[in-house]
């Protein structure tokens, strides 16, 4: 399996693949997924926090994460547009709201991730052989020429 960056917007890649599966809903799988994370604080001087204020303080983000699947498993490739918006340092003493993920649909995913345009967003191609690297570069190459105009900003509902 080899991992690597794809040279196309987050933006563009949600916009295109919810374009097509209008057209073609059963060409890919395709997973949302949404979790909120508490995570330690960082040691940064500007806290200047004493031990017990930073036993209090978590640092909160939320992360979407897209996984985009051929239909035929055997083709070997998978997208993932991963997007994580920290909220920075907060009180929260509700461990059950951060813990684990929970499945959302692809509008959702753009309402929560992409329009907003917060936080960080990147997009991955996962492939398993020379062929499968060949399928992702002719889907890229479909979404970079965005032949049914998804990027004219479609409603995605």
């Amino acid at each position: 399996m080899e991992t690597y960056p794809i040279e196309i917007e987050p933006e563009q890649v949600v916009d295109w693949i919810i374009a097509e599966s209008r057209l073609s809903p059963s060409e890919f799988k395709i997973r949302a997924r949404r979790a909120v994370e508490a995570r330690e604080l960082p040691g940064r001087k500007e806290l200047r926090l004493g031990g017990e204020e930073r036993e209090d303080l978590s640092e909160i983000a939320t992360v979407g994460t897209l996984e985009i699947a051929p239909a035929q498993a055997a083709d070997g490739w998978s997208l993932t547009v991963v997007v994580e918006d920290e909220f920075g340092p907060r009180i929260f003493d509700d461990p059950e709201a951060v813990a684990g993920e929970r499945e959302i649909d692809v509008a959702a995913f753009y309402d929560l991730f992409i329009r907003p345009r917060r936080g960080a967003a990147t997009a991955m191609a996962t492939v398993d052989s020379p062929a499968a690297r060949a399928r992702v570069t002719r889907l890229t190459q479909d979404i970079e020429t965005d032949r049914h105009g998804s990027s004219r900003r479609v409603s995605h509902r």
